[in-house]
């Protein structure tokens, strides 16, 4: 069954390779840059403001707030009619929170904090979430890498923020890019802690499945490179162009699936991908 057309497209822009951790489990830790960035800003926006209907532009990175232009790139995407997230370590100051919240606030998208355990005083993080969403229009999570350190504190980590009104969601270990192998115990209390960021789901197959990524969803890097979805791009495989030179082309429709292993959020949380009976 091919899902209903997505009535607002959402852009993954990993805007930058900056990042001020270095997380033992992080998946761009053998990047050999990590102080790269987008620079044409204004040929990227245009490119953005140029796409056929409603769209939605989530910010990450590296670390986007590390980005020397963010809060003017946010700026400007709100003033070209886009709707703005941000996937982040919630590490920026206040003030430039604050910021990001006024500026999105008359078509706010989500802030998804990553709490970094080995960084991060949960205490503190938690404090400044609850702020945080006192002053954002739009939608706050939490999310936490479910380390086998970790796993055992996640659901008195998740039952303490809930409780405070933040959503809490859990992300699985990868390491080379899949998903470690977690004991059968383990998967278990992942998928008790709702899988991979509420999902149902920790390392789901849609091969064949139609899905709308490529038409109303897509990942493009700070270099302005496009790819259909993120196995896509780990792969190299359905490339789309590139939104700075001219080659970059959007797929008409909804198209089948060609892996094993999905890790896009967007697509199965929004209804792009059919996802039944797809664990």
């Amino acid at each position: 069954m091919t899902p209903r057309y997505p009535i607002e497209g959402v852009v993954s822009w990993n805007m930058n390779t900056t990042c001020n951790y270095r997380c033992s489990y992080c998946t761009q830790r053998f990047v050999d840059d990590r102080g790269q960035w987008a620079r044409d800003l204004p040929r990227f926006l245009d490119a953005f403001r140029a796409l056929p209907g409603d769209w939605e532009i989530k910010l990450s990175g590296g670390e986007p707030f590390r980005h020397p232009d963010f809060l003017d790139a946010v700026q400007a995407l709100v003033e070209g009619g886009l709707r703005v997230s941000v996937v982040t370590n919630f590490s920026a100051s206040e003030a430039e929170l604050a910021r990001f919240a006024e500026l999105t606030r008359a078509r706010p998208g989500l802030l998804s904090a990553s709490l970094h355990r080995e960084y991060a005083d949960t205490d503190a993080f938690l404090a400044k979430a609850v702020w945080f969403a006192g002053i954002h229009a739009g939608p706050v999570c939490v999310t936490c890498v479910a380390t086998r350190e970790t796993l055992p504190e996640l659901p008195g980590l998740k039952a303490r923020f809930e409780a405070a009104g933040i959503a809490f969601k859990a992300q699985p270990e990868k390491q080379d890019r899949d998903v470690i192998a977690y004991t059968p115990a383990e998967r278990d209390a992942l998928l008790a802690l709702g899988g991979h960021a509420n999902t149902g789901r920790i390392d789901p197959d849609f091969e064949g499945r139609p899905c709308w990524a490529g038409a109303r969803y897509f990942i493009v890097d700070h270099r302005g490179e496009a790819f259909r979805c993120y196995p896509a791009r780990r792969y190299r495989t359905e490339r789309l162009g590139n939104l700075l030179d001219g080659t970059f082309r959007l797929g008409r429709g909804a198209e089948p699936c060609r892996y094993t292993y999905c890790n896009c959020v967007v697509p199965q949380s929004r209804g792009m991908v059919d996802t039944r009976g797809g664990q």
